[in-house]
């Protein structure tokens, strides 16, 4: 019993195998799978690709056991189904060797999203403490300075681009406040949002924000009674939860949507 290799481009070609072999077991199948890999790139393709069932877990663990590396899932390919792509490439580095391992390992193991968050801090004439907030053009409450961290970007580096890049100020992020997990919501996968430190100002620093329209539709100091208006409710209690590390009496360093 073989798997069928099928081209479907130049050099690219589409690997199966029967349900008849996958029964013998996990084993037998990625003996199976492996051969047929090594013919097709003797053959002279430069990629093999495999289409799994998102239901199909036997098949997940054949596809990854055999040396294909997780790459996405294409929606709707197969007579209307979603199918998880595996692929592997012809100079792909051995499974065999540490590198080749990770990589494999690395491209079907979780990822969450991490979003960074500045904390900018100032002090009205009357003493009260008040925090910048941005009103965003792509949804109605306001939120801190930030944004999402890069693919193998430092998230403390990132916070500080992204201030820059929104509202002109150069400011280095300071220590780490808050560590606040977001659950899955409104059509968003979890993430990771980590508030840092961005100091204390004088307001005046608004005159030195230049605004990019794109993102940004506003940018104020607000009091917390102006911030429990203004954001919604998981951001306020982050944004207070953040504020509160940085006091005599500080709270938990891990909250969950602010709690």
């Amino acid at each position: 019993m073989s798997a069928e290799l099928t081209p479907i481009a130049p050099g690219v070609a589409r690997l199966s195998w029967p349900s008849d072999l996958q029964a013998q077991g996990l084993g037998p199948t990625v003996d199976v799978v492996r051969v047929a890999l090594a013919k097709a790139f003797s053959d002279g393709h430069h990629r093999v690709e495999v289409l799994v069932d998102p239901d199909d877990e036997v098949a997940q663990r054949i596809a990854t056991f055999s040396g294909l590396m997780r790459e996405g899932i294409a929606r709707k390919i197969d007579a209307g189904a979603d199918r998880i792509v595996y692929a592997r490439l012809a100079d792909d580095t051995p499974v065999e060797e540490p590198m080749g391992f990770r990589r494999l390992l690395n491209s079907f193991l979780p990822r969450k999203r991490a979003i960074s968050q500045m904390l900018i801090r100032a002090h009205g004439e009357s003493g009260e403490q008040r925090v910048l907030l941005c009103q965003l053009t792509y949804k109605n409450d306001w939120d801190l300075p930030g944004g999402v961290v890069e693919v193998g970007e430092s998230p403390q580096l990132a916070v500080s681009r992204e201030v820059e890049e929104e509202l002109g100020l150069a400011l280095e992020a300071g220590p780490l406040v808050l560590t606040d997990w977001l659950p899955p919501w409104g059509g968003w996968d979890d993430a990771v949002c980590l508030v840092f430190d961005g100091g204390v100002h004088h307001e005046s620093i608004l005159e030195q924000v230049v605004r990019q329209q794109r993102e940004i539709r506003a940018v104020r100091f607000c009091t917390l009674e102006e911030v429990h208006e203004l954001c919604a409710d998981f951001t306020a209690r982050r944004l207070v939860a953040a504020l509160r590390n940085l006091s005599d009496d500080p709270g938990p360093s891990y909250t969950e949507s602010g709690r």
